[in-house]
């Protein structure tokens, strides 16, 4: 029986490779909300031909960083106001499940990585940048301590739009110590294994959030 033939892998590297140098232009503001995608612009800068970079716009638009439009390309995919609560919700409700979970069932090698994490976050309160790096990989890093995969894909996606936004609640002033605040009294309910307090002030922390942003 003749095989089928296979792609070959340097190929789904390279579109994949282009992919994530769209990805960080897109959240470092170079290619920003609502600019569209200047095909020949790019593949003469990044010495490509149309296939991975096209290829490298679908996988952007399944993760909804990007808008494709039939016979008129793609642009940066713009988040509104109400669409970043809808993301808010989602998240919340997925976390606070973690939350719960984490604290009644964590075993102490994730409880000792997320205070880890939450250590960098204390160290990080001058360093804007950083500790939006740093609570990221916090809130993933519960969800996965929960282990259900599903929800680590869902919080993974939100998470990326998140990102896209420019309505993120640790732009605003003041936001970010308060976060600090909410986080430190959520990792003593998480290693106090309190789970009812910890999903409780995880719903707080996102609904504090949530004013702060829109």
């Amino acid at each position: 029986m003749q095989q089928a033939q296979q792609t070959p892998l340097s190929q789904r590297a390279l579109y994949l490779d282009v992919a994530e140098r769209l990805r960080q232009q897109i959240y470092e503001g170079v290619l920003p909300t609502g600019a569209w995608i200047d095909e020949q612009v790019l593949c003469t800068r990044y010495g490509i031909s149309r296939t991975p970079l096209r290829e490298a716009l679908k996988v952007l638009a399944a993760e909804g960083l990007v808008t494709m439009k039939l016979r008129r390309g793609a642009y940066v995919t713009e988040v509104s106001a109400d669409e970043v609560a809808q993301v808010y919700h989602l998240l919340a409700l997925l976390e606070c499940d973690a939350a719960r979970t984490v604290a009644s069932q964590g075993t102490p090698q994730a409880l000792a990585a997320l205070r880890r994490l939450h250590d960098e976050l204390e160290s990080q309160a001058g360093q804007r940048d950083a500790f939006f790096a740093t609570n990221e990989a916090f809130h993933v890093a519960m969800v996965q301590a929960a282990g259900n995969r599903y929800a680590v894909q869902l919080v993974g996606d939100l998470r990326k739009l998140m990102k896209l936004s420019r309505h993120h609640s640790l732009l605003q002033q003041g936001r970010l110590a308060d976060s600090l605040a909410e986080h430190r009294l959520l990792m003593q309910a998480l290693q106090d294994k309190q789970p009812e307090k910890a999903a409780q002030l995880m719903q707080r922390h996102f609904a504090n959030g949530l004013k702060a942003a829109v």
